[in-house]
């Protein structure tokens, strides 16, 4: 952390989502009518969503336009007061910063937009409009009931420095993937929180910036499987990039979905409680291959491969960056890609990672 620097803005946690999209109607297909979005407004240019215990006006839109991208992350801060501490913070850091207006995105007060170091660009806000809460609406849930927005998970080129911003943020680590010799711990992907949960951003390293996935938690394991069932039903399971199944960092069931435009979409449950100031890292070794399926099939290509173009402030979708580090994609153990780290002569045992 770059001491000389003002005080960071106190962030609580990811608060919702813009993504461009190249057809509403499809994308609302989609996500209302598959996922069960609830619509809080919508219109010719955009489609505003929440979950079902979401109570701020939405937590993802989708904005038409030419080519498909996401065009904000946003934070939430624990008072209006921190705005300007944020754009204090960031005109030191020396990125673009803007002063947004009360109504620049429906529903939203007034917030401050930066093009951060990594190359993304976030907004931070307090004020917001409140909406109903659906927690009991149990008459429109549907079997397949999406509780919240949980996560944002980002392709960074350089995650050791992408970790070093967020931690000048204080976010803080809940587990990492770094390489298992001594002479290589290359940091491959890090899992980082404001709220008491395992990530509100995790970093995975790749050419970037771009956004990976877009996360949304249910309450239960049957709610995810409902919607694999849901899309079979459809006949439209190609829609299903990857999984069911149970990572191993996080301990979250999942499941992958591509929507129309490739933006790629997670459903997750049953991660755990990071909220104590003493909480240790997690750290797995990359040769592992239970850090991301602890049950399962390996990991499909695309999913390292593909990810959303982002765009700066002016809607222009950014360059990206090579990585120059060694990828995850490319550590593999065995012909199936599927292997577990056992310490030497160890046939069967629990072991994962290591805590710091």
């Amino acid at each position: 952390m770059n001491t000389s620097l003002p005080t960071p803005p106190d962030v609580l946690r990811c608060a919702y989502a813009e993504l461009i999209v190249t057809d509403l109607v499809k994308s609302r297909e989609f996500y209302v009518d598959v996922l069960g979005l609830v619509v809080t407004h919508e219109d010719d240019d955009a489609i505003y969503l929440r979950a079902f215990e979401e109570y701020l006006h939405h937590s993802l839109i989708l904005r038409k336009g030419p080519e498909a991208a996401m065009s904000v992350m946003a934070y939430r801060v624990r008072s209006e007061a921190e705005l300007d501490v944020a754009e204090e913070y960031y005109r030191a850091l020396g990125v673009r910063v803007e002063r947004m207006a009360a109504g620049h995105t429906r529903g939203i007060g007034q917030a401050v937009r930066i093009e951060d170091p990594l190359g993304f660009p976030v907004e931070f806000f307090y004020e917001a409009e409140h909406v109903e809460r659906f927690t009991r609406r149990y008459d429109v849930h549907g079997a397949g009931a999406i509780s919240r927005l949980d996560h944002f998970n980002v392709v960074t080129p350089d995650v050791g420095a992408a970790r070093e911003y967020y931690e000048g943020l204080a976010f803080k680590v809940s587990e990492d993937i770094r390489g298992g010799d001594d002479d290589n711990n290359t940091v491959y992907a890090a899992w980082m929180y404001r709220k008491p949960t395992v990530h509100d951003v995790a970093l995975t390293g790749g050419d970037g910036p771009r956004m990976h996935h877009i996360a949304f938690a249910t309450h239960e394991r049957t709610q995810i499987l409902h919607l694999c069932d849901h899309l079979g039903a459809l006949r439209q399971s190609d829609k299903i990039e990857r999984g069911p199944g149970r990572h191993g960092v996080s301990n979250a069931f999942y499941l992958y979905l591509l929507d129309p435009d490739g933006h790629r979409i997670e459903i997750y449950t049953h991660d755990y409680y990071t909220g104590d100031p003493d909480n240790p890292t997690l750290t797995w070794d990359v040769h592992d291959n239970q850090r991301r399926d602890w049950w399962g099939s390996p990991v499909v290509p695309s999913w390292y491969s593909e990810a959303s173009n982002v765009l700066d402030l002016d809607g222009n979708v950014r360059e990206l960056v090579h990585r120059e580090e060694s990828r995850e994609a490319d550590v593999t153990i065995g012909a199936d890609g599927f292997s577990y780290t056992r310490e030497p002569g160890e046939e069967k045992g629990f072991k994962v990672g290591s805590q710091v």
